[in-house]
């Protein structure tokens, strides 16, 4: 069975760092060899016939002395300067495998650590104190990787975590109330009517999560990729039909709505962008306070749409906002309506990834946000739609 010898970088850079040195080795004994049979030429300024006079008595011609004078030195300095180059190359190659060796042992810790890389050891870096070279700069970019990752990691695991507690939630419920009607006796229509009711009620929530849970995946699949529906749409008509869906629970706590919907045109999915623009409604009614108010815009300057959701509400710290985006988090105190499922800005966010826009969130002084979702217009909207990220405030 024949070793196959492997193509490493260390092996290369030596090899590369050889054939330079005896390149640059052999051209230097070349030109020592052509400097000399151009220097060695005594007899060029005496006369035709002139003999020399050896020391050891022979009477030699002037021009067959150079001649034999020259071919000496010429074969000393070539086999001199060849067993010179030879030891060197070998000692730089040599020096170069070494060399070559001590630069690279970082990549061997990189190759190490990520061989040794699980869900369990993500804690583990590099931790490289050498010099601040390239390799020091290799180095920290696999760290700041693994950083990344492993706050991937512990988001997933949170989402897993909090999608569970979340569909637990009105699961306990619908069992409680069953286990609970049915162990009554005396439990009449009325009571199995009531006990109907709540079971529905908690099996809508589990539903709504459900199909948040389904868009947010949808949404997200759909980043950075070409959607797989691009249809000509408006913002504002979207908007329009988001307000009329909630028009009864508006009237119910009295907020003032002010709007100002002119047309958005955009490019894209319409499932998802009217599930964007319900979201960001429905969450400035739901965290809104009696008699509040909300205000909506769209529009476009040609080259981009935007809509404009801004809502009163209890105060938001500046620094909590980031967070928003985050699933299954709640920002603020809601009176207004039943606790939502904390999916809703994570898929405006995701939806606007889709469609290469950005969303951008804003605590307002008085209490409340103000989502800004900026979209490219239809005009300008290229054969596919690149990736993007979310602003974040």
């Amino acid at each position: 069975m024949s070793v196959r010898l492997r193509p490493t970088l260390r092996l290369r850079l030596t090899l590369l760092n050889g054939v330079l040195l005896v390149g640059a080795g052999t051209i230097l004994v070349l030109l020592a060899w052509l400097l000399v049979r151009d220097a060695l030429r005594p007899t060029d300024e005496l006369l035709p016939g002139t003999t020399v006079l050896l020391a050891d008595g022979r009477s030699l011609d002037a021009g067959e002395w150079q001649r034999q004078l020259v071919d000496a030195a010429s074969r000393e300095l070539l086999v001199k300067g060849l067993l010179a180059l030879l030891a060197i190359s070998v000692v730089g190659v040599a020096g170069a495998y070494a060399v070559a060796g001590r630069a690279l042992r970082p990549l061997h810790q990189v190759t190490a650590t990520a061989q040794r890389l699980g869900e369990a050891t993500l804690d583990q870096r590099i931790g490289w104190s050498g010099a601040d070279d390239e390799v020091a700069e290799l180095a920290k970019t696999f760290d700041a990787m693994l950083d990344r990752i492993a706050a991937a990691f512990e988001a997933q695991k949170r989402f897993v975590a909090n999608a569970s507690h979340e569909l637990r939630t009105p699961l306990a419920v619908m069992r409680t109330e069953i286990d609970v009607t049915l162990s009554d006796d005396e439990a009449d229509a009325a009571e199995y009517r009531r006990m109907a009711t709540v079971v529905r009620d908690a099996s809508e929530r589990a539903n709504g999560l459900v199909d948040a849970l389904l868009v947010l995946a949808r949404s997200e699949a759909q980043a950075g990729r070409r959607l797989g529906r691009r249809t000509e749409c408006d913002l504002a008509a979207g908007t329009a039909n988001a307000l009329s869906a909630v028009r009864r629970e508006v009237d119910r706590i009295g907020l003032r709505v002010q709007t100002s919907l002119e047309t958005a045109p955009v490019v894209g999915d319409p499932g998802l962008l009217d599930r964007l623009a319900g979201n960001l409604i429905e969450n400035a009614v739901r965290y809104n306070h009696l008699h509040g108010r909300i205000t909506v815009r769209t529009g476009t300057d040609g080259c981009t749409s935007w809509l404009v959701v801004a809502n009163t509400g209890f105060e938001v710290s500046p620094g909590d906002v980031p967070g928003l985006f985050e699933p299954f988090r709640r920002g603020g105190q809601e009176r207004t309506g039943a606790r939502g499922s904390g999916l809703g800005l994570s898929i405006v966010r995701a939806v606007c990834d889709a469609h290469g826009g950005t969303v951008r969130v804003f605590a307002q002084p008085g209490g409340g946000l103000e989502v800004t979702v900026t979209l490219p217009a239809a005009d300008a909207v290229p054969a596919a739609v690149g990736p993007s990220h979310a602003g974040r405030p």
